[in-house]
């Protein structure tokens, strides 16, 4: 009966996120498996009400997996289902090891909750680092539309969960009449509600045009369909009467056809073509950031290796500089152990039977008259603490996506944790996808201008500045609510052992 109540509670947590967006349902739900957790017989019962609890939440909040599968018809659709239960069995694992760290210090109640804080924090950083990481859905990333997004400027991603934890925790106690506890866990929750962040500057006057073409997966490789897309953006990239916007952004992958090609001298050519079509409009003084694809050759005829990138290009198709992606995502930018998996049918779910290569990680680019931009192409700007040079702070992140893949619910998901980057970072986001949603976020994690999902459109905007100096986040990363994380679950422990 408790496995059962902890898989619904887990099941309604998951509308706290985007695109629902009840947050308060977050620790409710945190609430009730603290209560659950309290009532459990041992510890491989503790342990399987976290993982019913995990497993609840995250087969709904990523239901959109499945969608993707809709596009690879060399693999049965209803393959996405499995493909959403199977990672969440996985996933679930790591709530299972909070709620069993909490379990150790049941004896007190306040004890309980700071170690489920504690260990919920620790827990969410090693589901974004294991094999790779998916870090998709933190629970501080509730917080988005609230006063607290500020707070992760100073303690992360990961922090804001502990503070999510703690609020559920809080709830419990007072429904138990243990107000002392809840006092202390009160007291705990207002040293982590850290003042505003100072004002940013104003806007630096700098005008660019984020360009959403709103061209789904379904025609995108389409055979014939670039030159529809091509005019599509071309349409929008351009401004009535003669105007010109001063900078461009377009989605990942807004040109299929490769940008650059290290086969035969003709394979170039036709590379440098559509380099040449992409920056029709690009004038003097102007540059195009453009998702677009890189093909590698080592003897000059066959494809051995390809790139997911980011182009720099400026008037005539001047490649000014690329940037390629180095987070790179299972079976979508290549199929793990391909011989076993293609050997029983199975292929990547996005067209083609090249592995992308992966980059080296974040890169700071300087644009002469924009200064320096960072770049996380799409699902790499859901990891905390790994978006930016350490060494060569950009002025805003160039964040292009293709969230066509992710049905309904995941671009609001995805828009939610580049606005958490933005807070931590103290840096600007832009992000340009192909069918929504496109925003400009300040250096605050507060949208400035967006386009809605399934809208073409372009937002036109002066560039937000960063922050005034360095976050306290951005100089010592995930350091800082790690050390929070363990010194919630030591005091858990501490607490929980002089009780008994």
């Amino acid at each position: 009966m408790l496995f059962l109540i902890a898989l619904i509670a887990g099941a309604v947590s998951a509308f706290a996120f985007a695109p629902t967006g009840l947050w308060p349902l977050m620790p409710l739900a945190i609430a009730a498996l603290c209560e659950l957790v309290s009532r459990s017989r041992g510890l491989r019962q503790s342990l399987a009400i976290g993982w019913a609890f995990g497993l609840g939440q995250f087969c709904v909040g990523l239901n959109w997996i499945q969608f993707a599968f809709t596009f690879q018809d060399k693999m049965p659709h209803w393959l996405g289902y499995l493909a959403v239960l199977l990672l969440s069995l996985y996933l679930a694992v790591y709530p299972m090891l909070a709620a069993g760290l909490a379990w150790r210090c049941k004896g007190r109640p306040v004890a309980l909750v700071l170690a489920l804080a504690g260990s919920w924090a620790i827990t969410e950083w090693l589901r974004a680092t294991m094999f790779t990481g998916f870090a998709w859905n933190p629970i501080g990333v509730v917080l988005d539309d609230t006063d607290l997004l500020h707070t992760a400027a100073y303690i992360g991603t990961y922090g804001l969960s502990a503070l999510v934890v703690l609020g559920g925790g809080l709830l419990w106690l007072f429904c138990h009449q243990a107000w002392k506890s809840g006092l202390a866990v009160s007291a705990a929750i207002l040293l982590l509600h850290f003042p505003p962040v100072p004002p940013l500057a104003a806007a630096t006057g700098k005008q660019i045009r984020v360009v959403q073409p709103n061209i789904g997966e379904q025609d995108k490789w389409t055979p014939g369909f670039g030159d529809i897309s091509a005019q599509r953006l071309a349409r929008l990239s351009a401004r009535p009467g003669g105007q010109r916007p001063r900078l461009l952004l377009w989605p990942e992958a807004a040109v299929t056809d490769p940008l650059e090609d290290a086969r035969t001298d003709q394979h170039q050519a036709f590379a440098d073509f559509e380099r040449t079509r992409a920056t029709a409009l690009v004038g003097p003084g102007e540059d195009l950031l453009t998702g677009g694809i890189a093909l590698f050759s080592r003897d000059g005829m066959f494809i051995d290796g390809a790139a997911n990138s980011i182009f720099v290009l400026g008037p005539g198709g001047r490649e000014v500089a690329r940037y390629d992606k180095a987070h790179l995502v299972p079976y979508g930018e290549y199929l793990p152990m391909r011989p076993l998996l293609s050997a029983i049918g199975l292929s990547r779910l996005a067209p083609g039977d090249v592995d992308f290569t992966s980059g080296p990680g974040p890169r700071t680019v300087v644009i002469p008259g924009w200064g320096k931009v960072g770049f996380q192409l799409c699902y790499e700007i859901i990891f905390s603490g790994e978006v930016v040079d350490s060494h060569n702070r950009p002025d805003f992140i160039f964040n292009p996506s293709n969230d066509a893949w992710f049905g309904r619910w995941g671009p609001p998901q995805h828009l939610a944790q580049a606005r958490l980057r933005a807070a931590e970072e103290g840096l600007p986001v832009i992000r340009s996808t192909p069918t929504g949603i496109s925003a400009v976020v300040d250096a605050h994690g507060e949208i400035v201008k967006s386009l809605p999902w399934r809208t073409a459109g372009v937002i036109d905007a002066s560039l937000p500045p960063p922050a005034a100096a360095p976050t306290v986040f951005a100089r010592f990363g995930n350091v800082i609510p790690l050390l929070l994380g363990f010194a919630l679950l030591i005091g858990g422990i501490v607490l929980g052992v002089r009780r008994r």
